[in-house]
């Protein structure tokens, strides 16, 4: 690491220790044509992915004395597309679960689809919502009852939430096989409940209580609208900027490893009122 004052979205030695292994490994893996190592230190690429995600700055704008923008991208592109983001995302997920006593895999989960508005001109992959005028994706999360996000669906936000809901079901399926029970909300049809039979998952909607008015926080399943907050943290997902909805998917995974690195760690996180 340089000899430059880390920023305050820098990776501290014991952050970094927790994920270098899976770094370490990928790397070994996948050496250079000449057999060099790289110019650049992973750290630091990795320390310029979560200034990104921290800031919501446009790649040319990264600071100078980061790695270049073309080395960052090509990481983030290459952990992106071989998993190795969600990789470190799980390993750290089983080490806070552990750490909280509970089973290393999660027993359910409960999701909710939120719509983020787009940035204008990536028209391709963005559709506009039914009575909106901005285009934007719909970002859905599977989370387990600590708030650790156990996967995430990115489609446009034209799409209905059901879509959103038996995707998210089949990758937890497929990613975790040990997922029961699913809390939804009222958003979620019939078609979301059928498909959880079919891939092993009792679907519950969480109805809300007609005799309450106002914000009431539904049991259990208020720890997605807990994380979609603690997601805001980080100006990335603020707004939905990215081209390719695999890239979206693969900012909320840094952006939940970076919050259970400071969890193992006891290390705060630096809110936006600091100044």
């Amino acid at each position: 690491m340089s000899d430059r004052q880390p920023y305050k979205s820098a990776l501290s030695d014991e952050r970094w220790a927790l994920i270098e292994p899976v770094i370490a490994s990928w790397k070994a893996r996948h050496p250079s044509v000449s057999g060099h190592q790289g110019a650049y230190e992973m750290r630091e690429i990795v320390n310029a992915l979560l200034y990104q995600s921290r800031t919501g700055c446009q790649w040319d704008y990264l600071p100078h004395d980061l790695p270049p923008v073309g080395a960052v991208k090509y990481y983030f592109y290459k952990w992106r597309d071989d998993g190795t983001d969600q990789t470190i995302h799980d390993l750290l997920r089983w080490q806070v679960r552990e750490s909280r006593g509970a089973r290393p895999t999660p027993a359910w989960w409960c999701s909710t689809p939120r719509a983020c508005t787009g940035r204008r001109g990536a028209r391709r992959h963005h559709r506009k919502r039914r009575g909106k005028k901005d285009p934007g994706r719909k970002r859905g999360l599977g989370v387990d009852v600590l708030g650790l996000v156990i996967t995430v669906v990115v489609l446009a936000a034209s799409a209905h939430d059901n879509a959103a809901g038996i995707a998210l079901l089949d990758k937890v399926a497929a990613d975790t096989g040990t997922v029961q029970k699913a809390l939804v909300d009222q958003g979620f049809k019939t078609a979301v409940i059928d498909h959880g039979q079919k891939v092993g998952i009792d679907v519950e909607v969480v109805e809300r209580n007609p005799a309450t008015s106002g914000f009431v926080p539904q049991p259990k399943r208020w720890v997605v609208e807990q994380v979609n907050g603690i997601t805001m943290l980080h100006r990335r997902l603020v707004r939905d900027y990215e081209h390719r909805p695999a890239s979206a998917e693969s900012r909320v995974y840094w952006a939940i490893s970076d919050r259970m690195a400071r969890m193992l760690t006891a290390t705060s996180t630096p809110t936006w009122r600091g100044a």
